[in-house]
């Protein structure tokens, strides 16, 4: 059976990227950022992992608003790069699982969500802008899509629990896998507005301790609560609850870095999960 042997929290940005291309891993602004994804990336490598699951979201790259699912899983067994008005990047297609993707879409049903099924999920920066600097781009992902864009969206209960459900998804596979499940987006950041480029460290490191010692608080949290703490984009931040609650009760600190060389907070949590088995759902 497959065993969730760590989790990732991780900011995405178009700059990460920009940044990672460009080379700039020794640059003073950048430095302390790629130092934090290299501690993390040798902790992975350790946990020798063979498929990530990825909580993210699309920047309307693959959804436009005329249609944007709640949860969107991809099963396909080739994830291509999204051009976001640049050109693609140097970067290889994400390779997929369908056999274990499919299975954690009906584990998902049973147990009461109900992801948009996409044979074919392109993936834009809510993903390539941070893995290339963690992990080896070998290694199969399958991809979870939240709306966080769109109102209304799912609220930060709601994804700590979808959390809950990939746990005893994952556990119950029909293959023996060594997951890593990711939850990526924000930190405090604002796009737009009169407060465009506000970040608010002090909520950012108080979102990292919550997140180890008592994430039902920040599940507790309204959107509004989110957007006034860390402005109208840190509301990405529910994604990172998917991951914590994939990780059990009591799971560990492995690696934590935080920095702000821009305009919004980078943030970078590896977790240890605690081990304790789950019981499929009931049919």
């Amino acid at each position: 059976m497959a065993q969730i042997v760590g989790g990732i929290g991780s900011s995405h940005a178009p700059s990460i990227g920009s940044a990672w291309d460009k080379g700039l891993l020794q640059d003073p602004l950048w430095r302390p950022v790629f130092d934090g994804y290299a501690a993390a990336r040798a902790w992975l490598a350790e946990q020798k992992p063979d498929l990530f699951v990825i909580v993210y979201n699309d920047h309307a790259n693959r959804f436009f608003f005329d249609a944007y699912p709640t949860f969107a899983l991809g099963v396909g067994d080739l994830h291509a790069q999204a051009d976001e008005g640049y050109g693609k990047r140097d970067l290889p297609d994400l390779k997929g699982d369908p056999d274990f993707a499919w299975h954690i879409a009906r584990s998902l049903v049973e147990d009461e969500f109900d992801p948009t099924i996409c044979q074919e999920m392109t993936l834009d920066h809510g993903v390539l802008s941070f893995l290339p600097a963690l992990a080896d781009l070998a290694v199969p992902v399958i991809p979870l899509a939240v709306n966080v864009i769109q109102h209304p969206i799912p609220t930060a209960r709601r994804l700590y629990r979808l959390g809950l459900a990939l746990r005893r998804a994952i556990q119950t596979g029909p293959a023996d896998r060594r997951v890593v499940v990711m939850g990526t987006g924000g930190l405090s950041h604002q796009l737009h507005g009169t407060q465009v480029g506000r970040f608010n460290a002090a909520w950012d490191n108080e979102f990292l301790d919550l997140l180890e010692s008592d994430p039902e608080r920040l599940a507790a949290l309204p959107h509004r609560d989110w957007m006034e703490r860390g402005g109208t984009e840190g509301v990405e931040m529910i994604m990172w609850l998917a991951m914590r609650g994939a990780m059990g009760p009591n799971p560990t600190r492995a690696f934590r870095n935080y920095q702000v060389p821009m305009t919004t907070g980078y943030g970078l949590l590896a977790l240890n999960p605690d081990q304790v088995a789950v019981q499929p759902p009931s049919t």
